[in-house]
């Protein structure tokens, strides 16, 4: 990077910090601390929502997803607005009228204190690991940048956000991710221009989106009905809305956002509108890495996106790689000239020969191919851990095509990203291990200066803890698909005690705490069999556990 971009990355994050260590003073008890003492505004909650689900995972590895396998991505998210109409009515005003801190305090009110603390060890565990996969997004940034280790990145990254959410709190948290969010949707919009702005002459947005839709990148709608399958309206409309109701409805980092509002109105109104603008946000990001394989069509691409392994692959067997990358700049040649002589004929009015159709894909398929040797050889010499580059395309295109000032802004927005997503986390794992786990173990009532220092030092051991998890994050693949993944197998069990605490009043504690065991279990042996895609496990979650408890509790009244 320049000196200008270098410049920019670090006021902007120096600022961000400094902001979020000025918002958050004033802390003088839990209220403050895990609440920000519930006087935030609908579009506050509605910023922090969106800021938490939208982490530097989104921004970095959606655009990868759409650039390798389309954009039926989006239809993980058709469930979402149905479930934040389920949440506002039936979740928000229990909560809100309990004063609860977190989600799980209803519980053991509901059931017994062995319920509420076993969800939150499911919650704890679930997000503990997924907040360490969100360290290690930026972190890879950081060591593309610089050539530094992968750990010691991530200790810097997971490092930095710490200082304004041990000082601060939920209040600093939902300040930050205010700004944080307007600065990410104005940036990743100048980076769409700048893609379409440096297609070659005389080809523009339209041209871009028929190449894109000719080599299947724009199936925004996949109907064909598979267990197997990750992405189609089934799964995403059904899947998506159990793993949307479980996550802003029972998830304690996205609970702890609404319950910082000022009353029940402004959290649901900042919910409800999460559930407008998410999907046509996801939609844009997405698009945004279909139009990037298009700009990738007419010029050319990197053979392998993650530029460390591939060089040291090249200095361990240069001959062959040379030979790989002859034929590769051959072919390439080739599918540059096929991708612009398409669009010059449509362009032209006349219609577009299947034939020629035919050449294209053939020469894409043969490119794809030449791909995976690489990514095969990589893994086979052990060169890197993840051998999936489709988290680095973005950041390929970040580095190499932006001019001075942008790359050092684009590259500080997927930290900020990061430290919106993973400080909300934090926080609800402080609150939550603080409020449902410690609390609970002591029979002593301390003073609020106290309860402020404990939470503080919760939030730094949660820290520490998702910066160790991020040093194993290396073998994850794709990070957007394993945060969900990791969601999944939780989320559901976790979703089917909150439904029997609302919907069926006659069923106990004892009943439904063995019920969620069992579910858990079966759960993770349906995932281990493969025997249904990852969506799926949260809609078997909830239903498992609703469906034991029903047919236990029925079996002990006989009894």
């Amino acid at each position: 990077m320049s000196g200008l971009d270098w410049f920019v990355l670090l006021l902007t994050l120096a600022g961000m910090i400094t902001y979020g260590v000025y918002k958050g003073r004033g802390q003088h008890g839990s209220q403050t601390y895990i609440l920000a003492g519930k006087n935030m505004p609908w579009y506050v909650v509605l910023l922090g929502v969106m800021a938490t689900q939208a982490s530097a995972i989104t921004f970095l590895s959606a655009p990868g997803q759409a650039y390798t396998d389309g954009m039926r991505f989006v239809q993980y998210y058709f469930g979402l607005p149905i479930a934040m109409v389920v949440i506002s009515i039936t979740f928000i005003p229990i909560f809100k009228k309990l004063n609860v801190y977190t989600a799980y305090e209803y519980l053991e009110q509901r059931f017994d204190r062995k319920t509420r603390v076993l969800t939150s060890f499911l919650f704890l565990l679930s997000r503990g690991l997924s907040t360490g996969i969100s360290i290690y997004a930026p972190s890879i940034i950081l060591a593309s940048i610089m050539g530094w280790n992968i750990y010691l990145t991530n200790i810097i990254t997971g490092g930095l956000l710490i200082i304004y959410t041990y000082s601060g709190g939920a209040k600093a948290v939902a300040h930050t991710q205010k700004l944080q969010f307007l600065i990410i949707l104005s940036a990743m919009a100048i980076a769409a221009y700048l893609i379409i702005h440096q297609l070659p002459a005389g080809l523009g947005i339209s041209d871009a989106l028929y190449v894109a839709g000719k080599s299947g990148k724009l199936n925004v709608i996949t109907t064909n009905f598979s267990w197997h399958d990750k992405y189609n309206i089934w799964s995403g409309i059904i899947g998506g809305f159990f793993l949307a109701l479980s996550y802003f409805g029972t998830d304690q980092s996205q609970v702890g956002r609404y319950l910082t509002a000022k009353d029940t109105k402004e959290s649901r109104r900042g919910l409800l509108m999460n559930g407008i603008v998410k999907v046509p946000m996801q939609f844009a990001i997405l698009l945004m890495g279909a139009l990037l394989f298009s700009f990738y069509s007419f010029q050319k691409a990197p053979l392998y996106f993650n530029e460390g392994p591939y060089n040291e692959l090249k200095a361990l067997q240069p001959e062959k790689m040379a030979t790989i990358e002859s034929n590769y700049n051959t072919l390439h040649q080739q599918y540059e000239a096929q991708a612009i002589s398409i669009s010059n004929t449509r362009n032209s009015g006349s219609s577009i020969s299947p034939l020629m159709l035919s050449g294209f894909k053939q020469t894409q398929q043969k490119i794809y191919a030449l791909h995976d040797t690489v990514k095969a050889e990589i893994a086979r010499n052990k060169l890197s851990s993840d051998t999936s580059d489709t988290n680095y395309i973005f950041l390929y295109f970040v580095k190499h095509n932006l001019p001075m000032g942008l790359v050092g802004l684009l590259f500080a927005v997927i930290f900020l990203a990061s430290w919106g997503s993973i400080s909300a986390a934090i926080n609800s794992l402080a609150a939550s291990s603080l409020m449902d786990i410690h609390h609970l173990s002591i029979k002593t009532q301390h003073s609020e200066k106290k309860q402020l220092l404990y939470g503080r030092l919760h939030t730094l051991a949660w820290g520490i803890f998702c910066i160790g998890v991020a040093m194993f994050a290396t073998k994850m693949g794709s990070l957007i698909e394993a945060v969900n993944i990791l969601g999944s197998l939780f989320y559901g069990t976790i979703l089917g005690i909150f439904l029997v605490a609302f919907y069926a009043k006659k069923i106990k504690g004892n009943t439904v705490f063995i019920a969620a065991l069992i579910t858990e279990l079966l759960v993770i042996i349906i995932y281990c069999m493969d025997i249904v895609s990852f969506l799926w496990l949260n809609v078997i979650g909830a239903l498992l556990v609703v469906l034991i408890s029903a047919i236990s509790n029925k079996l002990l009244k006989k009894h």
